[in-house]
């Protein structure tokens, strides 16, 4: 596997490697693949001194240090999201200059208390509107399995910084695919978490109406559930915490959806990929439960339009808050601005409560299945350049997107949980990813599913991860 960040911070924790020759290892690596375009901005003093200050509470605080799950371990934050102190976050836009930083929220605080030293922001495309990381402000991010090809948006900077192995894992957030998407792009593990499970306060900035997660892209199953668990709860929002569900050995009904229609299909060998991991929990005594496009579709439709509509409106508000000189902005950012501006509220209203109905279809769903199993990327990941922002047509934008992903806003508007993980390869070598769903809070079922697909070890990194001993 070319280890996780689990690896790592037992490397650390066992003094095979101080925190700081990680750090300077992470550096490095950032310099040599620069070109690769995953780190907007880097600070190479601070994350040396976050660095050097675990190795300190490593002799001065044993106990303290082996209690954090990632001591030591470098990694990096989101141009969006957040905010993480000293970390000048300016979303990928030329509207924010590159100074001062907020105060770090509620999960940076987690971050940083689970022992991660950070020290850089990656690459996010303008505002998060895209599924490619390529905002005209720079740097353009690139797929490091085929620097042709995207590595996903909008946490496109972190998944290729994990992939490339600059970082073991990366903070990423996730409104309409943007965690799963590139991390299905670029051979990662991605999770977005039920609503409510994430803290996102104080100021509740990425909330976006409750369909904005935050957690991270991952190497391995592992990682993502030692992150979930650190990270999660007591979330002080608008949601009840989900309390994680416990889980039996029994056996389980597993919705196979392999088809996602004629006006979005999904390419053979991704379709084959999904039902080769569902035959795979039917080989382990688990009921196939075989689930049609149309009963997805209106769902499908539905949390599209509610993304387009939320997204519109936020950044309107956004804009208008901030006193932001629009003019100054990417074309296509101006335009889903006018968007929101121009949208009735009695339609955005509508749009609300048609997102309801989606989760209450999908509760209908699981009354007969216990998860749902089915694609996440319709194709290969996509050349660079496929989701231009150059222009002024968001419906042409917005198409774009779902022809890629047809299923991951369904995720974000229900608030259900949803993982995505590589099983296989296709005939270029890049990742064939399949996509997990499951009822509010079984985020311990969808990690147990998803750690026996990863066994079967149908998916390789490609590279090792910056510092880690042989």
């Amino acid at each position: 596997m070319q280890g996780d960040a689990t690896d790592l911070a037992a490397a650390i924790r066992h003094g095979r490697l101080s925190a700081a020759e990680a750090m300077r290892a992470s550096l490095d690596a950032a310099r040599r693949q620069e070109q690769l375009g995953a780190i907007a901005y880097l600070d190479a003093a601070m994350g040396l001194a976050s660095a050097e200050g675990r190795d300190r509470e490593r002799q001065s605080e044993p106990e303290q240090f082996a209690a954090r799950p990632f001591a030591g371990v470098p990694t990096l934050a989101k141009d969006l999201g957040g905010p993480f102190a000293g970390l000048p976050v300016a979303a990928g836009s030329c509207l924010f200059e590159r100074k001062g930083g907020e105060a770090d929220s509620d999960l940076a605080s987690r971050f940083r208390d689970a022992g991660f030293c950070l020290f850089g922001l990656t690459t996010s495309p303008e505002f998060g509107l895209s599924l490619a990381s390529e905002p005209a402000v720079g740097p353009i991010c690139r797929n490091p399995l085929d620097p042709a090809r995207t590595p996903g948006g909008s946490s496109g900077g972190a998944a290729a910084a994990v992939a490339a192995g600059i970082v073991a894992i990366a903070h990423a957030t996730d409104a309409g695919g943007s965690i799963r998407v590139p991390a299905a792009c670029c051979g990662l593990v991605g999770m977005k978490p039920t609503r409510g499970a994430m803290p996102g306060g104080p100021s509740f900035g990425n909330h976006l109406a409750g369909i904005a997660s935050e957690l991270a892209v991952c190497r391995s199953v592992r990682d993502t559930a030692r992150i979930f668990d650190r990270l999660s709860g007591n979330s002080r929002g608008p949601f009840p915490d989900p309390s994680p569900v416990d889980i039996g050995n029994g056996r389980l009904r597993i919705g196979l959806l392999a088809d996602t229609g004629s006006v979005y299909p999904t390419e053979g060998d991704r379709l084959a990929a999904v039902e080769a991991a569902a035959r795979a929990f039917e080989s382990d005594g688990h009921e196939l439960v075989p689930l049609s496009w149309a009963e997805f579709e209106r769902s499908a439709t539905s949390s599209g339009r509610a993304f387009a509509d939320i997204v519109s409106v936020n950044l309107a508000a956004l804009i208008k808050a901030l006193a932001l000189d629009e003019s100054r902005a990417e074309p296509l950012t101006q335009a889903f601005a006018a968007r929101g501006r121009a949208l009735p509220a009695t339609m955005l209203w509508d749009t609300l409560n048609e997102a309801v109905l989606v989760s209450h279809n999908l509760w209908a769903l699981f009354d007969r299945v216990d998860c749902i199993v089915m694609p996440m990327l319709s194709s290969a990941p996509l050349a660079i350049g496929t989701f231009p922002s150059d222009h002024g047509d968001t419906d042409l934008h917005l198409e774009r997107m779902t022809a890629f992903a047809p299923l991951a806003c369904l995720g974000n508007i229900s608030g259900f949980p949803a993982l995505t993980l590589p099983f296989g390869q296709d005939e270029h070598g890049m990742p064939l990813p399949v996509q997990i769903m499951a009822p509010m809070a079984h985020e311990p079922r969808l990690l147990l599913l998803a750690a026996r697909l990863e066994a079967e070890e149908r998916w390789q990194h490609l590279f090792p991860v910056a510092g880690l001993p042989s």
